[in-house]
């Protein structure tokens, strides 16, 4: 199994079988408003361009995975490929309607926490809380995916989500072998974090029996955190050795 990091929380899971896009935000470089205005500079999202290599390997996608309805998870540019490609969509159930009005073909719908077929394995859709208190709210509804394909690693996409007791009892009962973790640590200009803090980051990889895999970093004007900053902190917790901290372009075999 590999996994093409492309930018952001934007990935593609390639197996024997199966070459599955999650999250597509491939549009060019500031196509997207400031995410935030006050806390951090105001600079047009994304940060960085795509990598060069994105063309070929979103040229074998046949399925796409889409975790919520945020720009920074799903573009114009991300639909326009979508509907060009007649990629499957497969999505949480609160997020069917929308998707369908923009011209996407959604072929699978999940609700929380209960499994379904996918492929040639299973999936489950996991509850994630998008921030710490009021915003969450704001930030609507997010879901996580737990995706088991036979002779597969099994991988758990969290998404944008703080620390739960969903998100552990993944990582704890359900012992995924890769686990996803969305790092930069986001804020609004109001409110508190959108994403895990670092102690909740460390807490995940600690408790992940299997690699990590830390995404949504260095790519929006407001996650802060750098992989630099993430390296350091897994590292001073002996955590580094189990992580993978990915450059936009990367790929990493399992």
């Amino acid at each position: 199994m590999k996994l093409h990091h492309l930018r952001n929380a934007t990935l593609v899971i390639e197996t024997e079988k199966h070459v599955i896009l999650v999250d597509p935000m491939l549009g060019k470089r500031k196509t997207i408003p400031p995410f935030t205005i006050f806390r951090y500079k105001p600079k047009r999202n994304p940060l960085v361009a795509l990598p060069k290599n994105s063309r070929e390997i979103l040229s074998k996608v046949t399925h796409c995975l889409i975790t919520h309805l945020h720009p920074d998870h799903i573009d114009k540019a991300g639909e326009v490929f979508l509907r060009r490609n007649n990629v499957s969509v497969i999505c949480s159930s609160k997020d069917e309607k929308a998707l369908t009005q923009r011209g996407l073909s959604v072929i699978q719908t999940l609700d929380y926490w209960e499994p379904q077929k996918f492929l040639d394995g299973k999936i489950t859709g996991i509850p994630a809380i998008h921030g710490y208190g009021f915003i969450a709210k704001v930030m609507g509804n997010v879901m996580g995916f737990l995706i088991e394909l036979d002779g597969e690693k099994s991988i758990y996409v969290s998404s944008d989500t703080v620390f739960t007791d969903h998100v552990q009892k993944v990582l704890t009962e359900h012992k995924p072998d890769i686990s996803i973790v969305a790092c930069g640590t986001a804020r609004l200009d109001f409110g508190q974090p959108l994403l895990m803090r670092m102690d909740e980051i460390l807490k995940f990889t600690e408790l992940a029996p299997g690699k990590v895999f830390a995404n949504h970093l260095e790519a929006l004007n407001h996650c802060p955190t750098t992989r630099l900053q993430l390296k350091t902190a897994l590292s001073d917790h002996g955590l580094l050795g189990k992580t993978v901290v990915p450059n936009d372009g990367e790929c990493v075999e399992y």
